[in-house]
């Protein structure tokens, strides 16, 4: 059994963690507050520019557009929004876990980092990492969307990547926060026909001047979009998932001080006890 100051000391240094954790959360429950309600805020605009180009395709008939048929490459582009710090419970293992536990051979993933967490771990998963954008994952603005799609949207033309994809945390509430993997380019014509088959207009959809000129400046518009989207909703993921993760180790804390405060109640009884049984029985061996 432990001694009464190992029980003590080992009290309190989970005092002092719980400590630490319940500033954390206090932390981690402001910043989600602000997370939150910007990603409500900029919610309706995304969900409206996904749903139109969605409508736009699938009445678009047969058009032959790069951003539509992609390229020969087998290189995938993934773009990966994790987090600059760890204690957020499974947050970045479970957005990470879509890449290395998916259908993507190592060789053919590039992957754009956002985020400390999943550029350390997928350099030690062996993927390729050239690009860094860690810096924006804290407060990410539109402008750092557009210069993120600037570069996939450049791979994408010259024929070094032929898919596109986004890796991040889908923002449903403050309790439940979904990994997810979405392609971005080539756009999935045929999915938006399925997904739209029940209230599909039989109105086609002209464009003008043409279709090459109008989908040029729509889909990198609705890429940034996406892509500033993703990053909103995953700082807002981030925040929730360590908020929970704090919380639960505050708890966690708070039980195994109970357990040693009876555990160190226990001995000290039990030292009382016995220095009381030594007296007594000293006093009748001098009587």
């Amino acid at each position: 059994m432990a001694s009464m100051r190992d029980i003590k000391r080992r009290k309190g240094s989970i005092q002092s963690t719980q400590q630490i954790t319940k500033a954390m959360k206090l932390v981690s429950t402001v910043k989600l507050q602000r997370a939150k309600t910007r990603a409500e805020q900029t919610q309706g605009y995304f969900s409206a520019m996904y749903d139109t180009v969605q409508a736009m395709l699938s009445r678009s008939g047969n058009i032959n557009h790069p951003y539509l048929k992609g390229s020969e490459s087998p290189k995938k582009l993934v773009i990966l929004v994790t987090s600059n710090r760890g204690l957020a419970g499974g947050y970045n293992s479970n957005v990470i876990k879509l890449v290395t536990q998916g259908d993507f051979k190592k060789e053919d993933v590039i992957v754009v980092a956002v985020g400390k967490k999943g550029k350390d771990a997928m350099k030690r998963y062996g993927y390729d990492v050239p690009y860094d954008f860690s810096d924006i994952v804290e407060s990410p603005q539109y402008s750092d969307a557009m210069q993120l799609s600037n570069i996939v949207l450049n791979a994408f033309a010259k024929g070094e990547v032929g898919e596109i994809y986004l890796a991040y945390t889908h923002f449903k509430n403050t309790v439940v926060h979904v990994p997810t993997l979405m392609r971005l380019l080539p756009v999935d014509k045929a999915g938006m026909e399925g997904k739209q088959e029940t209230e599909k207009s039989p109105i086609p959809m002209n464009y003008e001047p043409d279709d090459e000129e109008a989908l040029n400046l729509i889909i990198p518009k609705y890429v940034t979009s996406l892509i500033f989207g993703g990053l909103v909703e995953a700082a807002a993921s981030e925040n929730g998932a360590r908020m929970q993760a704090m919380d639960s180790a505050t708890s966690n804390a708070e039980e195994m001080i109970d357990k040693l405060t009876l555990q160190y109640n226990r001995a000290r009884q039990g030292s009382i006890t016995q220095e009381l049984t030594e007296i007594i029985a000293g006093a009748q061996a001098i009587s």
